[in-house]
């Protein structure tokens, strides 16, 4: 006999879900219509929602701002604050080593507390630690009290190296690592991409206005207050931000989170059943994105900081300085907005090829700073940080969507490569203040030596990219899940 299965459900069913279905001897048809209902309702289906990314991006942009606030007034800072400028990169670079733990615990986070509950601890952190940092603006502190109040829960300065500004280096890497798992969880495959790309360039959105105001406020303690202003301001948008879909929109966003720990056994080759393989090219393939992206990033974060630095011994002004720095991540960002829709619709398998196209060209951009960097060259120098800022920030989404493909594991890769990120922006950042030229020097304190200390290690790393394979893996598993759901069982026969 045969028994015909039409429309059994409003929803789309996966085919390898419904296979074989007989009815045997001992079963009545009461009982296999129970077995048909059974199958179907463990069948996946998918869905889009409304997209919830409002909170997310304000509280990156704003979180953003922090780090490069102090690079455009960087002298101006030192004189008003009574500080060495060695001291004032420590603002920057204090962020970036309370990154790094911060950073790997993020997806355990989200593993045992879910997205929400994160960015709620991130909201937090970004409104204390605001008006922690104005109160060392306070005129009748010392300097080395103001200076340290720059700084949340140190209680002194040793050897001129302050402690850590716990609250405000909480706030960034959360809003930062977050962005692949967020749009994993909320965007289907035609929207991925560009959801991750939103995500990403809003940290350089936020750097590229702090670079921006920084000078134009008012003073430093005038500057600090704005800054508090608009963490205030910034703060309840996280209220915005939703854990989860009802149902999920693609395959990868039914699994449960695997979580930091899992990737780090993986590539260590000490992987359980549960976690997500992976090959041994596709350990590889992280090896080379996660060294390349963090050398290339970091190279950015440390010219932000260090922009007013570089700049200001050529005889440049901290506007100047400041519009520079802007220019550079503005330009990034129409690049990364004109790209990233491009990567989601229409080059849809082609995020190694373009990594290899583009990494070799910052390299040499960056290399060229060595040359650039002189006396009344504004247009030249113009000219570079465009090209790097759309060569720099369109490889955000790009490097972050690869590490996921290969890994399968939003937040973990997501985690391992701004971990990266911020290691090497310490080791640049304390590497480049020491070859500051003396004040004897033609000109004065002059960063010659950084330009080719950081121009030669982008060149050097951007070489790897030619060995990276990177097979779009997880797009590949959500496409034919997606194609399997949207097949509908119209006519299947089920036969005795």
């Amino acid at each position: 006999m045969a028994i015909s299965l039409h429309d059994l459900s409003s929803q789309a069913s996966p085919l390898d879900d419904v296979k074989h279905l007989k009815l045997s001897d001992d079963k009545t048809p009461s009982e296999l219509t129970t077995d048909v209902i059974s199958v179907h309702s463990s069948i996946r289906s998918y869905r889009l929602y409304k997209r919830r990314f409002v909170g997310i991006v304000i509280l990156n942009i704003v979180s953003g701002m922090t780090w490069p606030w102090f690079g455009p007034i960087a002298n101006d800072t030192a004189n008003e604050f009574g500080i060495t400028l060695d001291q004032v990169n420590w603002l920057g670079n204090v962020m970036a080593l309370v990154y790094l733990p911060v950073s790997l615990s993020v997806p355990e986070i989200i593993r045992r507390y879910g997205i929400r509950r994160c960015c709620d601890i991130g909201a937090a952190a970004l409104l204390v630690s605001a008006w922690i940092r104005y109160a060392g603006t306070v005129q009748s502190l010392s300097n080395r009290g103001a200076y340290a109040l720059l700084f949340f829960g140190q209680a002194s300065e040793v050897s001129n190296i302050p402690s850590f500004q716990f609250f405000a280096a909480i706030a960034q890497p959360i809003f930062q690592v977050i962005g692949p798992k967020y749009s994993e969880t909320w965007f289907d495959l035609r929207g991925r991409t560009t959801a991750t790309m939103i995500a990403a360039i809003a940290n350089p959105v936020g750097g590229a206005l702090g670079q921006l105001l920084s000078p134009i406020v008012g003073d430093t303690r005038q500057s600090i207050l704005v800054l508090g202003i608009m963490s205030t301001v910034a703060a309840p948008f996280v209220f915005l931000i939703s854990a989860a879909p009802p149902t999920p929109p693609t395959y990868s966003a039914s699994k449960q989170t695997p979580g930091i720990l899992s990737l780090l056994r993986v590539m260590c080759s000490k992987d359980r059943s549960t976690d997500p393989s992976m090959t041994p090219r596709e350990r590889l393939d992280f090896a080379i994105v996660w060294f390349v992206f963090g050398v290339l990033s970091s190279a950015l974060n440390v010219f932000a900081i260090l922009t007013a630095q570089i700049l200001q011994p050529m005889g440049y002004t901290s506007d100047t300085a400041g519009l520079m720095g802007a220019a550079l991540l503005l330009s990034g960002i129409v690049g990364a907005i004109v790209s990233a829709p491009l990567f989601d619709r229409v080059f849809t398998t082609h995020l190694a090829i373009t990594t290899k196209i583009l990494v070799p060209i910052l390299g040499g951009a960056w290399l060229s700073f060595i040359w650039a960097v002189k006396p009344n060259n504004e247009g030249g120098l113009y000219a570079i940080c465009v090209l790097i800022g759309v060569a720099s920030v369109t490889m955000l989404p790009v490097s972050l969507e690869l590490a996921c493909e290969v890994t399968r594991n939003a937040d973990g890769s997501s985690a391992l490569l701004w971990f990266a990120c911020n290691l090497f922006a310490v080791i640049f950042i304390l590497a480049e203040g020491a070859l500051r030229a003396g004040p004897d020097a033609n000109p004065p304190l002059n960063m010659r030596r950084a330009l080719i200390l950081s121009g030669t290690t982008v060149m050097i790393s951007s070489v790897f990219v030619l060995f990276l394979q990177g097979k779009q893996t997880r797009k590949q598993i959500d496409a034919d899940k997606l194609q399997q759901a949207q097949t509908r069982p119209t006519e299947r026969l089920v036969e005795a």
